[in-house]
């Protein structure tokens, strides 16, 4: 084991870092633009040159110093060792160069593939008054899966998996049981809501699709809204020409992406998505590598863009290629961006495949908007807690007018935009927050407001037998009011059951009477209409998307500029003349 640790794997891993022709390309890139290092050269000392061959030496020979002397108490693991301390030495560079394990590396591909294998199902643990789970119910199925073939249902209770009584068994150990590879048969023994009878249910592991827009729908009057929160790989701009076509054929004039939480992925398909608002030769992004002066550019070619007025939903964790989008889009004043500061995650990572099913990915460059802004926030301090919090408060204390601003840029109608640190709005609007004792008490809430939904959706609360839901889960369904509607009697239903059964006031039930109505509620339409309009009641209660719809205006004036600006630049081209 020592052998292969610090022979093979120390020179792969070495050689790649240091002397790779970096053959393969990052994501979205067609070129890299790097040179070929024969050596490392030391930033504290500049003139020292150090070779390879010392680097390897020294390393070897710490390997062997460990392997002879090490008293600790913990039990020596070679892989391990070799992992932190590839770690180690890439977080001297920076926060996104990282080495993944053969389990790590696995998990990112299938990340990248929008896919995983199981049964297609969400599911959710019910506890007793200490908190101890007692079971695990399914909660809804994805539409065509496994598990909605089998005819799993809302409020199925898994009773067991492959012969292994799930009953008490915590959510994370219910999902790892449920997934395995493709092909191969989870045989559930589940206990139905309506009759309580156990039946057997044999269902075959399947690819399921993890959705970059896990929704769209209208949600006002002319106002497509679509929810592409699920970062961006292999299925983004097939999914968004989708919802595009879909909304358009609803009436959409105006739209809402919401990019809140959205990680980035695949810059190819942050870079469609872009190229289907921008006109044709409109810069997206640009890409700097290491050499000075080397620069990629990335224009738009779409000659009939969509010229709908949009607008751009982002928080503190939209990032890397949700940052790009929502900068092409900005700079070029093609959509109104409402919300938070971005995270600030602009650089190129490329993925380096090694030996024995592990990967390396690397930084080899840096983004840029059309403006030439910088994306990237520092993080030259070193500090990954400070880099990934911001110092802890930076972000939620300043507002955007107040912050540190970096070089000043104008987009193409002239309006001031600054570099570094992400993309800040347009509009600035906070998420609302409640005080961390609140939420932990609502978080107790949740299991009463479950075990009251599995009876209403058994038909088993007296005088609310309308609401038993015992039909298949009907797919792309857009809410009305009429559905589930949490009416005063309903309430006092669920108040009574809440105090019976888990021992709460009434005066604790009313005083989170919005928050206990949206969740039952959510989990009536979960039953009816599965996990993803679910969604549709949580956006009414919404602050900032409610307040980004109210911002259509602008957008529509901002859009109006677009053109203009636009129009005055092509009539300046020497093409034109």
């Amino acid at each position: 084991m020592k052998q292969r640790f610090s022979g093979i794997l120390l020179i792969t891993f070495i050689f790649v870092l240091v002397v790779s022709g970096l053959s393969q390309q990052p994501t979205g890139s067609t070129r890299a633009g790097i040179t070929k290092p024969s050596n490392i050269v030391s930033s504290d000392t500049p003139k020292k040159v150090v070779k390879v061959e010392d680097v390897e030496k020294e390393i070897a020979e710490a390997v062997t110093i460990i392997e002879r002397n090490y008293g600790g108490t913990k039990k020596l693991d070679y892989n391990e060792l070799f992992k932190s301390s590839i770690d180690s030495m890439l977080h001297t560079l920076d926060p996104h160069s990282n080495y993944y394990d053969a389990k790590e590396f696995e998990a990112f591909r299938t990340e990248q593939s929008s896919r995983y294998f199981g049964i297609g199902a969400t599911i959710g643990d019910l506890s007793d008054e200490n908190g101890k789970v007692v079971a695990t119910f399914i909660k809804a199925t994805f539409d065509g899966a496994p598990a909605h073939r089998a005819g799993l249902r809302y409020g199925d209770k898994i009773v067991e998996v492959n012969g292994t009584s799930m009953l008490g068994k915590p959510f994370a150990d219910v999902r790892t049981f449920l997934r395995g590879p493709r092909g191969t048969t989870a045989k559930l023994v589940v206990e139905r809501l309506a009759s309580g009878k156990r039946e057997t249910v044999e269902i075959i592991r399947d690819a399921v699709s993890q959705p970059s827009i896990s929704e769209f729908y209208m949600i006002r009057p002319g106002v497509g809204y679509m929810a592409m929160r699920g970062g961006f790989n292999t299925t983004t701009y097939g999914e968004f020409a989708t919802a595009m076509r879909s909304l358009k054929a609803q009436g959409m004039q105006q739209l809402v992406i919401d990019l809140r939480d959205n990680g980035g992925g695949l810059v190819s398909q942050a870079y469609r998505v872009a190229n289907s608002f921008l006109q044709n030769g409109q810069t997206v992004f640009t890409q700097k590598g290491r050499i000075e002066g080397v620069t990629e550019r990335y224009p738009a070619d779409n000659p009939t863009p969509d010229k709908s007025p949009v607008v751009l939903l982002v928080n503190r964790s939209t990032a890397s290629a949700s940052e790009i989008l929502a900068g092409a889009l900005q700079d070029h004043d093609r959509a109104l961006i409402v919300g938070e500061s971005t995270f600030g995650k602009g650089l190129v990572s490329n993925p380096f495949q090694l030996e024995y099913g592990t990967m390396l990915m690397l930084v080899i460059a840096k983004y840029e908007t059309p403006a030439g802004r910088l994306i990237q926030k520092d993080y030259s301090d070193g500090s990954l807690y400070g880099y990934y919090t911001d110092g802890g408060s930076l972000k939620d204390e300043l507002p955007v007018d107040k912050k540190p601003k970096g070089t000043e840029s104008k987009t193409d109608a002239g309006r001031t935009v600054f570099s570094g640190g992400g993309i800040n709005p347009d509009v600035e609007i906070k998420p609302e927050t409640i005080p961390i004792e609140r939420a932990r008490f609502q978080a107790k809430l949740v299991n009463p407001v479950f075990a009251f939904a599995l009876e209403l959706v058994a038909g088993k609360v007296k005088g609310f037998e309308t609401y038993k839901v015992d039909k298949p889960i009907l797919f792309d369904y857009d809410i009305k009011k009429q559905d589930f509607p949490i009416t005063e009697p309903l309430f006092s239903s669920f108040k009574k059951f809440a105090g019976d059964k888990f021992k709460f006031t009434a005066a604790q039930i009313e005083r989170e009477r919005e928050f206990l109505e949206r969740i039952l509620r959510t989990e009536m339409v979960t039953a009816a209409y599965g996990s993803e309009t679910s969604g549709q009641v949580f956006n009414e209660y919404d602050d900032q998307l409610l307040k980004a719809i109210e911002l259509m205006p602008q957008a529509r004036q901002l859009a109006a500029e677009s053109v203009k600006s636009n129009a005055q630049k092509q009539q300046k081209s020497p093409l034109n003349r």
